[in-house]
């Protein structure tokens, strides 16, 4: 079984359903839905993989509060192991949801632990390094190590400074569509400096890659009704290291991965918990991913 280490945020969110996002306004709006649930983008690539056979260990922060109880609680499944950074709260999020898959997040807790010691990343096939302070010492340390990194930088516009250093150090990146003008230009210059794949996930419209061979063209798999787009991304790249890790063609491996995504929005929970590699493969059939 591979092992990876996720290292960045767990949180307990209260996700609230709206059919829009609100107008800047003094406003009374009724809520279509809401629910509490596991949040955090490391959480969700976490329960993914390990739902996946992947041997996955979780660093976070998390405090001694109700709330640490209940991410521990939903992070209580196998092949997961957590080591908990102690914080005084656990970190906490309310998310408008809307119908057409946009959301606003709201931090109610951002907190951040103590620097500590780098964690042992002796026989890791992979460290999963999440937008986080409590990550910035493991980028050096995992490229020293010759563990290969993984960056998610999520809504990176290309500009701002605080995801520069994991887009620096990553051997694969992914990044949304949602703050780029030109997805093409930040992929190439990505692969330009070394990366060894970098993805550029549009929602519905599917998914952009670039690698040394070239463009591939990734399609959004048949998704079915959408229950909830939260985690949809870190479903994603779970299911991509999960291919890469079995040895898949890049090709198939981001097929899994649109999958994986697609699955993720059909359920309320984070990421794609109840996912299996036969029921991802089985609808990777149905995405044609090509070079172009």
């Amino acid at each position: 079984m591979p092992r990876v280490l996720v290292n960045g945020p767990a949180s307990w969110n209260t996700l609230i359903r709206l059919p829009a996002l609100p107008e800047p306004r003094s406003q009374t709006l009724f809520a279509s839905g809401h629910h509490d649930g596991l949040g955090g983008t490391s959480a969700g690539k976490a329960v993914t993989l390990a739902a996946l056979d992947v041997d996955v260990t979780l660093r976070t922060a998390l405090g001694d509060d109700r709330e640490g109880s209940l991410v521990r609680e939903a992070l209580a499944q196998p092949h997961l192991s957590l080591v908990v950074q102690p914080v005084e709260r656990t970190e906490r999020h309310v998310n408008l949801m809307a119908d057409d898959g946009s959301r606003v997040s709201l931090y109610l807790e951002l907190p951040e632990p103590e620097p500590g010691p780098v964690p042992s990343l002796d026989g890791l096939d992979a460290a999963v390094l999440d937008l986080a302070d409590h990550s910035r010492p493991l980028l050096a340390a995992a490229r020293a190590a010759g563990v290969p990194v993984w960056c998610d930088v999520h809504d990176d516009d290309g500009v701002g400074a605080y995801p520069r250093d994991f887009v620096a150090a990553a051997d694969v990146l992914l990044v949304s569509a949602a703050g780029l003008t030109d997805p093409r230009a930040y992929l190439s210059e990505a692969v330009a400096r070394g990366c060894r794949l970098a993805v550029c996930t549009d929602g519905a419209a599917g998914a952009l890659a670039l690698d040394a061979d070239g463009w591939i063209e990734v399609p959004a798999a048949p998704a079915g009704d959408v229950v909830d787009t939260n985690g949809a991304g870190d479903a994603f790249l779970a299911g991509l290291l999960s291919g890469v890790l079995a040895g898949l063609p890049v090709e198939g491996a981001l097929a899994r991965a649109s999958a994986a995504g697609a699955i993720a929005v059909t359920t309320r929970a984070l990421g794609a918990p109840t996912a299996t590699v036969t029921t991802l493969d089985s609808l990777a059939t149905t995405v044609v991913v090509r070079r172009v």
